[in-house]
């Protein structure tokens, strides 16, 4: 599985940015700031320019993080995919059929130990590594679960993508506009 051969999934911050990204090149988009008010009528957006919105559930605004939640962003909201660091919204969107990513944030090896009994459980579709300036930990963490990766955080120049990449991640998702040009 992967995002049709797309190596930079664009993140947007605001809606601004995610205007800009609505007209580009780019099929697959991360919404990461969002107001549940909006949340419709901007996947609708999306959808009427054949782009495939992924959600980061966890900074939408006003709508608290549970199973619910993830229920009602699924159900009601139906975007292509949702993005969290929490087990019940990963499940939810797997049994909606949504696409789940899993995000990891890996501080130390306490951290790591725990993300790989966290993925048993959830089984996501992809992992977003966190931080993705971390190519040996990118190619350990593909190794061991065999989940396909997605590295983001703290990326910020071209051979920091080129070097996640080359570790193994399938993608890298990037608010960087000066790493969106294609």
């Amino acid at each position: 599985m992967d995002f049709n051969n797309q190596q930079i999934l664009p993140a947007a911050r605001d809606m601004k940015n995610l205007e800009e990204l609505l007209e580009s090149n780019y099929n697959y988009i991360v919404l990461l700031n969002s107001h549940v008010g909006q949340l419709k009528s901007l996947v609708n957006l999306a959808k009427s320019k054949k782009k495939k919105l992924l959600l980061h559930a966890d900074l939408v605004q006003g709508l608290r993080n549970d199973e619910y939640a993830a229920q009602f962003l699924c159900q009601d909201i139906k975007p292509a995919g949702l993005i969290s660091t929490r087990k019940s919204v990963v499940i939810t969107a797997k049994k909606h059929g949504l696409i789940a990513v899993q995000r990891l944030f890996l501080l130390d090896s306490i951290a790591l130990e725990s993300s790989y009994k966290l993925l048993e459980i959830t089984k996501p579709d992809f992992i977003e590594v966190l931080p993705g300036v971390m190519p040996h930990i990118i190619k350990e963490v593909y190794e061991k679960t065999k989940i396909p990766i997605i590295a983001g955080g703290l990326i910020r120049e071209k051979q920091e993508v080129m070097d996640a990449l080359a570790a193994g991640a399938i993608a890298v998702t990037t608010s960087r506009k000066d790493l969106l040009k294609k």
